[in-house]
């Protein structure tokens, strides 16, 4: 094609891509069925809750009577079945979300229990875990932590975090990381999840259930609340922002909680009764409306990247062909230069900051230095074409997001390009 040579894009190339797509059509059905199900599902909802362009617009100052922000957290809720929801563009990340999910439930002298190994690193800073001092983390607050690390088969250890809770002092609170974050790990899916809360709730029915949802929504048919989990959490410029919210985040789950959550991101008393917003709302509802989609365009994609892999003879997780529960892809390249050919590639197939050339830096928050690729039209949206790895032995960089599955298929070969492993 014209096009591709001009973007000197080799005949093997586009060759190698094109074969592989060719051989997975059996793999896009399936996801294509969940998007489409899913759309359904989204449309439901805005008709449910009436959703029309009064809902759009912007508020000033206290925000009393602001109907588009009730209206934006009542769609989202019935939209993951959840008894209620806060979905607010004051909410800064993902990180942020859960942080404020933890800190409404916990009280000095309980006990978190992480069942699924340490948290991504951002969210350690949140428990304590990095930070000594005065920092304002959990720790300091006199909440106790205790981690479950997972089977090698990468499932929840049942039977240890049982024993765990027996044993801690206060256990009020479990947290589950449904994707893998830098951990060679499979995402947590819904059919595990509900296996898992049953078990637990059947001898601990008090216990609070909180998921950190990010990057799995809308990979399923189901969601977290449906498998009987209390909160969950997440940031709505990854799936749910759908590549139209600007910023964002939201906990949904049970009212009472979800209660305290909202007192605690104004105040006890206000609640979500104030918080204007004086852009318009109308990215949010859209972003919500385009997500199922989206979100298929970036597993199709995700599963493009890993037969290609494969088939080069790279260890990837999950393989083609494995059922998915969120957006990310890990691929092992085992060389630093390799690694940064490839986030090198996929910044120069970016619509936006093509000539942006990513170089590893200590992130606040992370351990070690990290390289990104992310020509974004929203800073740091990871439902858009992006890459990023922590820049250390493997060498494993982790694909995510796409808000077509053409950029996705162009951001591959632009990669392969750059890494010239063909």
């Amino acid at each position: 094609m014209q096009i591709l040579d001009n973007l000197k894009i080799s005949s093997k190339t586009q060759s190698l891509v094109n074969e592989a797509e060719r051989a997975l059509s059996h793999v896009f059905k399936p996801i294509e069925t969940t998007a489409e199900n899913n759309q359904y599902k989204v449309i439901d909802a805005f008709r449910q809750e009436n959703i029309s362009q009064r809902h759009f617009a912007p508020t000033t100052g206290y925000g009393y009577g602001d109907e588009g922000r009730q209206a934006l957290c009542d769609v989202f809720a019935r939209i993951v079945k959840a008894q209620k929801a806060v979905l607010s563009p004051h909410i800064a990340s993902g990180t942020h979300a859960i942080s404020l999910a933890l800190y409404a439930v916990l009280r000095p002298l309980d006990t978190l229990i992480s069942v699924t190994g340490p948290p991504y690193d951002t969210l350690q800073n949140v428990i304590g875990k990095k930070r000594a001092g005065d920092s304002g983390s959990l720790i300091d607050w006199a909440v106790n932590y205790q981690q479950v690390n997972m089977l090698p088969s990468g499932s929840i250890d049942l039977a240890r975090v049982e024993r765990v809770m027996k044993s801690c002092e206060r256990p009020k609170a479990l947290f589950i990381q449904r994707s893998r974050g830098y951990e060679w790990r499979k995402a947590i899916s819904m059919l595990e999840m509900r296996e898992f809360v049953l078990a637990i709730k059947r001898q601990f029915p008090e216990i609070i259930i909180i998921v950190d949802n990010c990057y799995g929504e809308f990979c399923e048919l189901e969601e977290p609340i449906e498998c009987g989990v209390d909160l969950i959490a997440g940031s709505m410029i990854k799936n749910p922002g759908g590549g139209f919210a600007p910023t964002g985040g939201y906990i949904a789950g049970r009212a009472d909680l979800v209660e305290l959550v909202e007192n605690r991101l104004t105040c006890p008393g206000l609640g979500m009764e104030v918080g204007s917003y004086e852009a318009p709302y109308r990215s949010f509802f859209q972003g919500l409306f385009m997500a199922p989609h989206v979100v298929g365009q970036a597993l199709k994609g995700s599963v493009l990247f890993a037969k290609v892999f494969e088939t080069l003879g790279y260890k990837v997780f999950p393989n083609h062909d494995d059922t998915r529960s969120d957006i990310t892809q890990s691929i092992m390249l085992e060389d630093e230069k390799l690694l940064l050919a490839y986030t090198l590639g996929i910044q120069k197939a970016a619509a936006v900051d093509s000539r942006a050339v990513p170089v590893p830096w200590d992130m606040p928050g992370y351990d070690d230095p990290i390289v990104m690729a992310a020509g974004t039209f929203v800073q740091g949206a990871s439902i858009e074409l992006s890459a990023d790895a922590p820049v250390k032995p493997p060498y494993i960089v982790y694909a995510q997001g796409g808000l077509t599955y053409t950029h996705m298929k162009l951001g591959l070969m632009m990669a392969l390009e750059e890494m010239n492993i063909i």
